[in-house]
């Protein structure tokens, strides 16, 4: 069985839902057990495909989304949550409308990143949406992602500029 991304985000979507009506059913207990029990046999397996794969397999690994997320569901993704987040930054810079991005800091469970805008500033909130959207998807396990904007430089007109009568001719 092979199923798009799309196939694949709506599936995720739905298991994100049902887990959370778990502690509502009548025994959650043995539920938590039993979810946990196929989670740790699916984890070793991915271990001992990485293991076998060795470095060659890796990097292809984490090129395909869900199982780069998987990876890290299990902690055996090869690139720590710092390389995560810069790599997040680096792929989504084209998408940022001119806006500059830099990586602050990945600490505490926290990343930090500042969104320079440019000029004119339209679509900031989308931006950072855009930006804090790609963290989150390479490193889940995250628990917050602070994205500081900072505005570009004010515009400084002189007041000789002003006062300079707009018909007149200089030389």
């Amino acid at each position: 069985m092979s199923l798009t991304d799309r196939e694949v985000a709506d599936r995720l979507a739905r298991v994100d839902a049902l887990l959370d009506g778990v502690e509502s059913l009548p025994d959650p207990e043995s539920t938590i057990e039993v979810l946990q029990g196929l989670l740790d046999l699916y984890g070793e397996a991915l271990a001992r495909i990485v293991a076998i794969g060795g470095e060659t397999l890796g990097p292809a690994l984490v090129r395909d989304e869900l199982v780069s997320y998987l990876l890290v569901l299990h902690d055996l993704h090869p690139l720590d949550v710092s390389a995560r987040v810069e790599k997040a930054v680096s792929g989504v810079r084209p998408r940022l409308g001119g806006a500059a991005v830099e990586t602050v800091a990945v600490a505490d469970g926290v990343a930090s990143v500042r969104l320079l805008r440019g000029r004119g500033g339209c679509g900031t909130a989308d931006r950072a949406a855009l930006l804090e959207e790609a963290i989150r998807n390479a490193a889940p396990e995250l628990d917050r992602v602070e994205v500081e904007e900072i505005g570009p430089p004010p515009v400084l007109i002189s007041i000789d500029a002003l006062r300079r009568d707009p018909g007149a001719r200089t030389s």
